[in-house]
């Protein structure tokens, strides 16, 4: 009876991650997750060792990973140049790798099942979020697929301009481990109802102040992913966004996406010129970046290619991309990698990360905390140049994604950045899903995907500050350590009184 018994929880486990996913965009079942976060608690409760309950934690992420991420392939075959074999395989290793830190749960939780009902559930959903919180930075992270986004449109989200997406998740959890062990200490209702009543309260809250309206203009080019880098594509490039410009030339803020323009920086200063000097306001845009090393004699001259975003016209500035994709922008272990597919071998995958601190880029009187496609799923580094920055603006090229759920899931993360620093995010990109957001976390206007269009609207510059931009993830570290840390003195506490 043990091997049917193993199969089924295994069977439960990867369902139950298969399922996490499709409470999030775009399907927005957030119930599912609950549904899914309990599946989890109950096969790792019933684990007949510390083995098995990694083993299920793992299948939880392989089934979670395997949806929710099923868009690489895409990336891999479609753009990437690979075969549909090799696609599928790369893709089955990484979503094997990235399911490791699921098997890190169930590793965690196990040692916790035989506190009490309290102490489970609190102990559970810590050792959840506490590998959500490894994500966020481990091998540079993968902060993707969080419980906390399923609740974007929910009561819940009330609480993330405290602790953001994490703190998010942690209530998240709590409220399917409580439900899950309401059956052994029926108190535990108590919480889901008190998350739902102090939430209800934040929600009216409003952290940030709104200052001067701006109007703003963002040109979504659509330019095909296979013309884009072809070097016979870009004056044709250069002319599509110069005419395009001709409607917007009196908004005070235009935005173009991430590598709207090939040609690099230095060669495109005439071409910038021209565009300024047509125009009232600023525009900000992406586009290669090329400069020298430094360190390196003139004779043995290197230079360093970023994926960069600067500012001209009303305004001044150049911002270069932090956090680089993996593969995408860079490849690991180059020296052995580099040449094996074509896939390794993609545009801008010798970038360079930029610097850690970089000035704010300045637009139309404004500071700009710029992210760069990517960047945007990063909620700490977004909250840390918000300190100073008035507004955010996020440029992607999505068309890596293709028809897939990826474009959506990157637009929701975008939408909690918004929520928790309490500023509008202005999301250009190059063929969708380009977007005013609000500092609610609400899509005020948008471009549908894969159509070219110009999106005009307006957006104050946002004062003041969250307390999730204050203070980061402090607050959520320091519940996850009482929620990992508090269930054991417990124990201790009553195993004391029940002794004397």
């Amino acid at each position: 009876m043990l091997q049917p018994r193993i199969y089924l929880l295994s069977i439960i486990a990867i369902g139950g991650g298969a399922l996490l996913p499709l409470g999030l965009a775009p399907f927005d079942w957030w119930p599912v997750v609950l549904i899914s976060v309990i599946g989890l608690q109950w096969v790792v409760e019933k684990a007949s060792s510390v083995s098995r309950a990694f083993l299920y934690g793992w299948l939880f992420g392989v089934g979670k990973y395997g949806v929710g991420v099923s868009w690489v392939y895409v990336s891999i075959r479609e753009y990437g140049g690979a075969s549909s074999e090799l696609s599928a395989l790369l893709v089955i290793f990484f979503v094997m790798g990235l399911a490791l830190f699921s098997g890190l749960i169930g590793f965690l939780a196990y040692f916790g099942r035989r506190l009490s009902a309290v102490g489970w559930t609190f102990f559970f959903a810590g050792s959840f979020v506490l590998c959500e919180w490894i994500l966020t930075w481990f091998l540079t992270g993968f902060p993707w697929l969080f419980v906390g986004y399923a609740f974007l449109d929910t009561l819940y989200q009330g609480i993330a301009p405290i602790g953001g997406i994490l703190l998010l998740s942690l209530l998240g959890v709590l409220t399917a481990s409580s439900l899950y062990g309401i059956r052994r200490d029926r108190r535990l209702f108590i919480f889901p109802g008190g998350f739902c009543i102090l939430c209800w309260m934040l929600n009216g809250i409003q952290w940030t102040n709104p200052g001067e309206l701006k109007s703003v203009a963002l040109i979504q080019g659509n330019v095909s992913q296979a013309t884009k880098w072809d070097p016979t594509s870009a004056q044709p490039i250069l002319s599509l966004y110069a005419d395009m410009m001709d409607t917007v030339l009196n908004v005070d803020f235009v935005i173009w996406p991430e590598a709207a323009i090939t040609v690099p920086l230095h060669r495109a200063g005439p071409y910038l010129e021209q565009i300024s000097s047509r125009m009232e306001g600023s525009l900000l845009l992406g586009l290669p970046i090329v400069e020298p090393l430094e360190g390196q004699s003139e004779e043995a001259q290197k230079y360093g290619h970023y994926n960069g975003a600067v500012v001209v016209g009303d305004g001044y500035g150049q911002y270069v991309k932090r956090k680089l994709v993996p593969f995408g922008e860079y490849v690991p272990l180059e020296n052995s990698l580099r040449g094996l597919i074509s896939f390794f071998d993609l545009p801008m995958s010798h970038a360079i990360a930029g610097s850690r601190h970089q000035e704010l880029l300045v637009a139309s009187g404004m500071r700009i905390t710029t992210a760069i496609c990517y960047e945007i799923v990063y909620p700490q580094l977004v909250a840390q140049d918000s300190v100073d920055g008035n507004v955010i603006v996020t440029i992607s090229n999505d068309s890596w994604f293709g028809y897939s759920i990826g474009p959506h899931q990157h637009l929701q993360m975008a939408r909690m950045r918004a929520l928790e620093t309490g500023r509008y995010v202005l999301r250009g990109t190059n063929n969708g899903i380009t977007a005013i957001i609000n500092p609610a976390g609400e899509i005020v206007s948008s471009l549908p995907q894969f159509t070219r269009g110009v999106l005009t609207g307006s957006f104050h510059a946002m004062h003041g500050s969250t307390i999730f931009v204050q203070y980061s993830n402090k607050i959520v570290l320091g519940l996850l350590a009482i929620s990992l840390v508090f269930p054991w003195l417990l124990r201790r506490n009553v195993r004391k009184m029940s002794k004397q």
